[in-house]
């Protein structure tokens, strides 16, 4: 368990990724240009060659995977870094690839996640050589100090018969510098399926390449932050830190499950009101924080409409934001003024829509009416404890009532609060004592399920995901762990899997019982940024 550092946000996140990189540290900014999609020599960039690949998803986890799909070298800062122009494509799409390098040339390999017989991933396509250059310096917009390139794209990449899921395209200089570019090619229909969210704004919070993001700025505090980040520049650290820590072993997890699964990212949810029409369930990665309205509003309806949902981290639905477009497409900027909400441009004109947290003015409605749990603070590190053995999710873990796993809870963590929005009946699953900021207090898991047929379950901690397996960060995570959270978490996807989950596990509402304390005992300490 790390104990000596700073404990800002930034800082734990920024310890996370520092584990799985081969080497850490903000990327710095890059010189860059943009005339148009051309490459070094005046041409349009070309599709490269791609790899035989099968039409569909049937089987695809009997394919063989391919275990070099991880970085072994970053090389210096500026080696080479680069970004998609898309978030996500529809399978047979092309995707514009903006890349900066100090090699004379690079090459590109594209990796679907999975389980590939224990692999983790499958080598889907993988480009020539393509000359590479560095290209220049980003650019800054004073007012919303946001960091944005104008890149020239390099090449384009073809999708052709790539099943949807998550991908990681990995950039190899020649030179020996990698790093990842991620990319989700979404399900065009979800009808039956369990949709992986892929929470790309929440990512892009954290991506400090160029100097700033959501939380802080050159300094390296909270006063100069930016107010809105961009997606038109590379990710810092490996380039898909977040995606990695919060994410990538839920995908593996979850197809080695075989059950039916979708793809899509936040952006992608919060544009079509029928993105979720017929789906099972959603999954909420280990660390979910930015919603826009839209978003929650299309989640909500089809919650109420029968979807399930599984919140595995804690912090979901913490910051209302706001996205905007870019040269390159829609919804390729992140808005959020959070504490400096009154700065927002829509301030007093469309106050649902500025960019506050969402159970702070001008608008306040509070993330517990969804996720069920309200977030409290960090940093906090705990043993998790159980509370409601004989739960449906629990069984075939072994746990009895005060089984406790090592500091399973951490370093943010969430609480079933009373006084705040809370669906019943809701069932408090584990209760983890804490303290927080001097504050004694609980981690809470719980499971409720909704009058419109729908069951919701929720971890209540950033670590579910980080425990599943290795690398575990050095925090402390044990094997038992990892059997606990897989075990439970396979548990809640095969049933949610099924469609409404309230008749067949129904919650059964102990919260007279737990003998919550009301309200947050933290108030405003959580709402700092830091």
């Amino acid at each position: 368990m790390v104990t000596d550092v700073a404990w800002t946000r930034r800082a734990f996140l920024g310890a996370a990724a520092a584990a799985v990189a081969v080497s850490g540290g903000a990327v710095a900014a890059v010189e860059l240009d943009r005339s148009g999609a051309t490459t070094a020599t005046g041409k349009k960039p070309q599709p490269a060659s791609r790899l035989t690949t099968r039409p569909s998803t049937a089987g695809e986890n009997s394919l063989p995977g391919d275990r070099d799909w991880w970085i072994s070298t970053l090389g210096a800062p500026d080696e080479i870094v680069g970004y998609a122009g898309q978030a996500s494509v529809l399978p047979g799409e092309q995707v514009g690839l903006y890349v900066s390098t100090t090699a004379r040339e690079f090459g590109v390999k594209a990796f679907r996640i999975g389980w590939y017989g224990g692999d983790l991933a499958r080598r889907v396509w993988q480009s020539g050589a393509i000359r590479g250059y560095q290209q220049a310096a980003a650019s800054f917009a004073d007012a919303t100090r946001t960091v944005a390139t104008q890149w020239n794209a390099l090449l384009t990449v073809p999708t052709d018969d790539w099943p949807p899921g998550s991908y990681l395209l990995r950039l190899d200089a020649e030179t020996g510098g990698q790093r990842y570019v991620p990319l989700t090619v979404r399900s065009a229909s979800t009808a039956g399926k369990i949709v992986i969210k892929n929470a790309v704004p929440t990512w892009q919070a954290y991506n400090t390449w160029g100097g700033y993001d959501l939380y802080v700025g050159p300094s390296g505090g909270y006063a100069d932050r930016s107010y809105v980040v961009s997606m038109d520049r590379p990710g810092d650290y490996d380039g898909a830190y977040l995606f990695m820590v919060y994410e990538r072993k839920l995908v593996n997890l979850a197809e080695r499950l075989g059950l039916p699964l979708a793809y899509l990212t936040a952006m992608d949810i919060a544009s079509d009101p029928q993105s979720l029409d017929g789906a099972s369930a959603l999954v909420s990665p280990g660390h979910d924080e930015y919603w826009s309205p839209a978003e929650r509003t299309i989640v909500t309806a089809a919650r109420d409409g029968g979807m399930n949902i599984a919140f595995l981290g804690a912090n979901a639905m913490f910051r209302r934001t706001r996205l905007e477009p870019t040269a390159l497409g829609p919804n390729r900027q992140i808005v959020c003024y959070k504490t400096s909400y009154q700065l927002d441009p829509l301030y007093g004109t469309q106050n649902d829509l500025v960019t506050s947290d969402w159970r702070e003015p001008p608008n306040p409605d509070p993330e517990s009416a969804v996720i069920g749990t309200l977030y409290e603070g960090y940093p906090a590190i705990a043993d998790y404890v159980v509370l409601t053995p004989d739960a449906w999710m629990f069984r075939g873990t072994g746990v009895s009532a005060g089984t406790s796993f090592p500091v399973l809870v951490g370093v943010e963590y969430d609480r079933v609060t009373p006084g705040f929005p809370i669906e019943r009946p809701i069932q408090v699953l584990a209760h983890s004592p804490l303290t927080c900021n001097g504050v004694a207090s609980f981690a809470d898991s719980a499971y409720y399920t909704h009058p419109g047929g729908a069951g919701v379950f929720n971890t209540g901690t950033m670590r579910w995901v980080e425990a599943f397996g290795p690398p575990l960060y050095g925090w402390g995570l044990t094997t038992a762990a990892g059997q606990f959270t897989r075990k439970v978490t396979a548990n809640v996807l095969t049933a949610f899997a099924d469609g409404p989950a309230a008749a067949k596990y129904p919650a059964q509402d102990n919260l007279a019982a737990v003998h919550e304390h009301v309200g947050d005992p933290l108030g405003p300490a959580i709402s700092t940024g830091q």
